[in-house]
């Protein structure tokens, strides 16, 4: 009871030098318990919208795509409404509709303004049935009644301003069509942010599926007193095979497992961002401790003196620590939750719409969020408790202070050489690695071990580096500057691992920032070598180009040729009797000027003759396959061909690695019209000296297309550059996380080397040091101290980046970009940390009165 009151004293007594520590626990915590909330809350979400939707049977084609899927062809699989009667009939269906869905729409205003989301949930296009009472309820205006009526969803209308008797503009596979606005729908649970259009029955069909009578659905209930189990096997027995039949548990399953990849990346890599903030975190709470028991070694050996054991003490520390991160973890929690909404806000503003009435915590949220901030506390004060019970009753006589271990001292020199140089040994292995999966395991390897060897080598490096930064940042101030540096090598111990801290987090973002500027230098190096066209035309969002735009694309004045691109799904059978899944380039053959393609046997050319095909030269070799051999391929909605290798393309660089191509002419022998894929892309290259006059007749072209973009190849690589900014900013941004906790790391530090060195101030404010210089030398110390980590890090992340982009050489991305003007505005910029980390500590330093200070203990 004793040892718990005397934790209970010191941790109350000194609760102001744990804040930044607590702080620390809350945002590590926070973020966890806020990742967790948030998905948490989106699963939800999803949940309540498949249950809403769900029949308690539904009856689609059995190859039809899933719904976070776009057709080939444009249009979904679907049936001849004839099915719709037949299941009707079946014993115990209440009751049947036939449904027509297509996501393979582009919905526009009359300013020519597309509605659908710009990324992620997709435009939906429904046929009206009473079945969709179930989850909208028509908010004003009435269902649609005809072939110029449309209904919209209430957040599309208020989002872009729609109201009723506006009209829409249609676009898809079979052609553009208008409608003017007779009802706005709101649905009964939340829509996380899909547009959503219904229009009458025989306009979807005729409109979306080329022909009246089709349906791609059907949704069927169950009679009182049947199941949805045997409903199915009733159904299942009535119509036959061909079809896939689910339940309403099935198709919320089947709808889940389409989100949860995207869930799961987002729920896992903010966690990882977590985590890191966690070990960021971990140094700052070793360092506030081993400060802590320095700073109490006299009132530790009085406890030792008047009979306290090793146990006793190490527990009074141990017990401050789980204080700190049970206070630190509840707050976290209550911050997590905060930081959900935050994020569903966030999301609501690009989006996707999430309700705050479908807020989710979990039990098992705070239980999470308080095992790990209590454990990671306690974990990370272990040392320096361990370091008090080690307090002899004999530091009672001496001043405060422990002297340093030089035996560890070495020893632990020896261990982060070893770890270094293992990491290093392991990033070069990485580095040399013939093949991307042995090399990522080295690469994984190579940046644990480096990282924890320049945390254990730290204190080591400290010495030499902060007397070269003191030489070239410090020795400017004189002798202010002197004592910054004298006071930034005191102990190099917690100057390791004050910097480490920081280090972590700069280690990751010069890493992403050489990943990520090589990426973007070998795509516009491989772009610059290997693509002849002029101008690329595509949707942002993965769409197909219509026909009718690709046909107004074609038109275009100024145009020397256009080549469709197309992506058809296919069987390939080599000559032995092995069979492979593939995606086949169904392309004109105007494509070999298009794209420069080295070839390992035979010419491009002549894979677009009749009956012909090229195959790449991995296939070739793991397959046994040479030029004149030929293949049996199974076309997805078509039939089987017999065609003979014309050519091998090389398997180098990124475009189009592996690829088969094969004639769309030859395609259109085996695969029916109304299955043939639509274009994914368009390539088109300029008459000579008219590349300006068919840019601007290519965008006028596509105008009432807002779906496709022209780019050329300058505003290709603009676009390349910004999407890979765009990625990396975010990573910054969650990485940010991290620094910020280095910072407050480097703020505890100082405070509480202020607080140390209250009698050492005084003194040197009573032989004329004025507040000035005693603020500034402070400053200075952060400085430097924030100066090491950066220099640490950022050399640490550049040899993880470089070992990165090596092994990302073997799948195209070779050349190796170091980008040294953000590497520079890092390490300019981490000196500025320091000196913001420094404010609040100099000027209570400088605040301090002259004779208390002297007079303390």
């Amino acid at each position: 009871m004793s040892v718990l009151k005397t934790s209970l004293r010191n941790f109350f007594a000194h609760k102001g030098r744990m804040a930044l520590s607590a702080i620390a626990v809350l945002l590590s915590v926070a973020f966890v318990s806020g990742t967790l909330v948030f998905t948490d809350t989106m699963n939800t979400t999803f949940d309540k919208l498949f249950a809403s939707t769900a029949s308690d049977v539904t009856v689609s084609p059995k190859g039809a795509a899933t719904d976070d899927e776009t057709p080939q062809s444009g249009r979904p699989e679907a049936f001849p409404a004839s099915l719709v009667e037949q299941v009707r009939k079946t014993e115990g269906v209440q009751a049947a509709q036939g449904a027509v869905v297509s996501t393979s729409v582009t919905v526009v205003d009359a300013r020519n303004k597309n509605v659908g989301p710009t990324s992620g949930a997709p435009t939906i296009a429904v046929n009206w049935s009473p079945n969709e009472l179930r989850s909208v309820e028509i908010a004003s205006g009435h269902e649609p009644r005809g072939p110029t009526e449309v209904v919209v969803d209430g957040a599309t209308a208020e989002k872009h301003g729609l109201k009723l008797g506006d009209e829409l503009r249609t676009i898809s596979v079979t052609g553009d069509f208008t409608a003017k606005i007779s009802g706005i729908v709101d649905f009964k649970v939340t829509n996380p942010g899909a547009t959503v259009v219904y229009f009458e029955t025989a306009t979807a069909q005729r409109e979306l599926l080329g022909k009246e009578g089709l349906f791609t659905q059907i949704t069927a209930d169950a009679k009182p007193g049947v199941s949805d189990d045997a409903l199915k096997r009733n159904i299942a027995a009535s119509i036959g095979g061909g079809y896939k039949l689910q339940t309403a548990a099935e198709a919320a399953d089947a709808g889940r497992e389409d989100v949860a990849g995207f869930l799961d990346v987002m729920k896992y890599a903010m966690l990882g961002f977590a985590g890191i903030a966690f070990l960021v975190g971990i140094f700052l709470i070793v360092n506030t401790f081993s400060m802590l028991v320095a700073q109490r070694t006299r009132e530790i050996g009085l406890m030792r003196a008047i009979g306290s054991s090793r146990k006793q003490v190490n527990r009074s520390v141990l017990i401050e620590a789980l204080l700190l991160g049970f206070f630190g973890s509840v707050a976290g929690v209550g911050a997590g939750v905060g930081l959900a909404v935050g994020l569903m806000k966030l999301m609501s503003s690009i989006g996707m719409e999430l309700s705050t009435g479908d807020l989710t915590v979990k039990w098992t949220t705070p239980a999470v969020g308080l095992l790990l901030g209590i454990v990671v506390t306690v974990l990370a004060a272990y040392i320096p408790a361990r370091r008090a019970g080690k307090v002899s009753p004999m530091a009672a006589l001496r001043d405060a202070g422990t002297p340093a271990d030089g035996k560890a001292g070495r020893v632990r020199g020896g261990i982060g050489l070893a770890l270094t140089a293992a990491g290093a040994a392991a990033l070069v292995a990485a580095a040399r690695a013939a093949e991307a999966g042995p090399g990522s395991l080295w690469l994984g390897l190579g940046v644990v071990l480096s990282l924890l060897g320049f945390v254990v080598v730290g204190p080591l490096l400290a010495g030499g580096v902060v007397r070269a930064l003191g030489v070239v940042v410090l020795r400017i101030f004189g002798p202010v500057g002197r004592m910054a540096e004298r006071n930034a090598l005191r102990n190099p111990r917690r100057t390791g691992a004050t910097g480490a801290a920081l280090m972590i987090g700069l280690a990751l973002v010069a890493c992403l920032s050489v990943v990520g500027s090589s990426m973007v230098a070998s795509a516009t190096d491989e772009l610059d070598r290997s693509v002849g066209a002029d101008f690329i035309v595509q949707s942002g969002t993965g769409q197909p180009i219509v026909p009718q735009a690709a046909a107004a694309l074609e038109k275009a004045p100024g145009l020397d040729h256009a080549t469709e691109y197309k992506w058809v799904d296919a069987t390939v059978t080599d000559p032995r009797g092995r069979t492979t899944t593939a995606d086949l380039a169904a392309t004109e053959p105007s494509y070999v000027q298009d794209l420069r393609r080295e070839t390992t046997a035979g010419t491009l050319t002549d894979a677009y003759g009749k009956g012909a095909m090229s195959v790449g030269s991995d296939y070739a070799t793991e397959h046994g396959v040479k030029v004149g051999d030929v293949l049996t391929v199974a076309f997805k909605g078509g039939e089987k061909a017999k065609l003979k290798v014309a050519a091998i393309t090389a398997d180098t660089g990124q475009v189009d690695k592996g690829a088969m191509y094969v004639n769309i002419t030859t395609l259109a022998e085996y695969v029916p019209a109304e299955r043939m894929p639509q274009s994914l892309l368009i390539l088109a290259s300029a008459k000579d000296g008219q590349e300006a006059q068919a840019y601007q007749a290519l965008k006028d072209a596509l105008a009432p297309y807002p779906q496709y973009k022209v780019s050329n190849q300058a505003d290709y690589k603009e676009e390349l550059q910004d999407q890979v900014g765009q990625l990396l900013n975010i990573v910054y941004g969650l990485l940010a996380l991290a620094i910020v906790v280095a910072v407050l790391g480097v703020v505890n530090t100082l405070a509480l080397s202020v607080v140390e060195r209250t009698r050492e101030i005084g003194l040197m404010r009573a032989i004329g040091l004025s507040r000035r210089q005693l603020r500034r030398m402070i400053r200075l110390e952060s400085v430097v101290i924030a100066l090491f980590g950066a220099l640490l890090g950022l050399g640490l992340g550049m040899g993880w980046g470089t070992a990165a982009q090596k092994l990302l050489a073997l799948e195209g991305l070779g050349v190796l970009e170091i980008p040294w003007s953000t590497i520079l505005t890092v390490f300019v910029g981490s000196a500025f940390v320091g000196l913001f980390a420094a404010l609040v500590p100099a000027f209570r330093a400088g605040r301090m009165n002259v004779l208390n200070a002297i007079a303390s203990e």
